[in-house]
């Protein structure tokens, strides 16, 4: 099963280079065999090169693990504050900027299934200083909403804001437990679902004076 960001269009979009073309195949056979299930002869089959090419870009298996995970965790991190940043540039309200940030999240819960996948069984299998780098950025994420989770809901407590926050990444990354792209909604119907869901998920946190008369 490949990722929805394979099969969706790329026109207007460079074409991935051969290492980006490696890390992609590789997050798919690790999602659906499990990490010490696939060799590098099957991912380079997968790319159209031998399993000793690999080498050229990769120094094994761990080297592509780690850079799946750790590089997604920094791309959240970095793609959400780019996003509040824009949105305060933009002089948007705290709802505006939550909106940017659930929905930079939604793309990577329906685009990017196979790394939700990977993370939640594979993290254990990084080095220690991999995972502690995964952690730090994951955390760093978390605050970011928090920060304007509270922003929008300031009644609610620091420790009530980031519970909801937790609860919502579970909501959105259980996408690969949705089923078959084929058996879901469209993916605009299904991105609309998921942004109700976590919106519905953190309004729970009460209503926000900011919306009051």
């Amino acid at each position: 099963m490949k990722d929805a960001a394979a099969a969706r269009p790329s026109a207007g979009l460079p074409a991935p280079t051969r290492r980006e073309q490696i890390l992609r195949e590789a997050a798919r056979l690790f999602a659906e065999r499990g990490f010490h299930g696939v060799g590098v002869d099957e991912i380079g089959a997968a790319v159209g090169i031998s399993g000793p090419g690999l080498y050229r870009h990769f120094a094994g298996k761990d080297a592509m693990l780690a850079e799946l995970l750790v590089g997604i965790s920094g791309r959240l991190f970095t793609g959400g504050r780019r996003r509040v940043a824009e949105a305060a540039e933009a002089g948007a309200p705290p709802r505006e900027v939550l909106y940017a940030l659930i929905d930079g999240h939604i793309d990577f819960a329906l685009d990017d299934r196979a790394l939700i996948t990977l993370h939640d069984r594979e993290l254990g299998q990084l080095r220690d200083s991999d995972r502690k780098l995964v952690r730090s950025l994951q955390r760093q994420y978390v605050e970011l909403w928090v920060e304007v989770v509270r922003e929008l809901h300031p009644r609610a407590l620091e420790v009530e804001a980031r519970a909801a926050v937790h609860a919502v990444f579970g909501l959105l990354n259980s996408t690969p437990h949705l089923g078959r792209p084929g058996a879901l909604p469209g993916r605009e119907a299904m991105a609309a679902l998921l942004r109700r869901l976590a919106l519905g998920a953190l309004d729970a946190l009460g209503p926000s004076p900011l919306l009051e008369d």
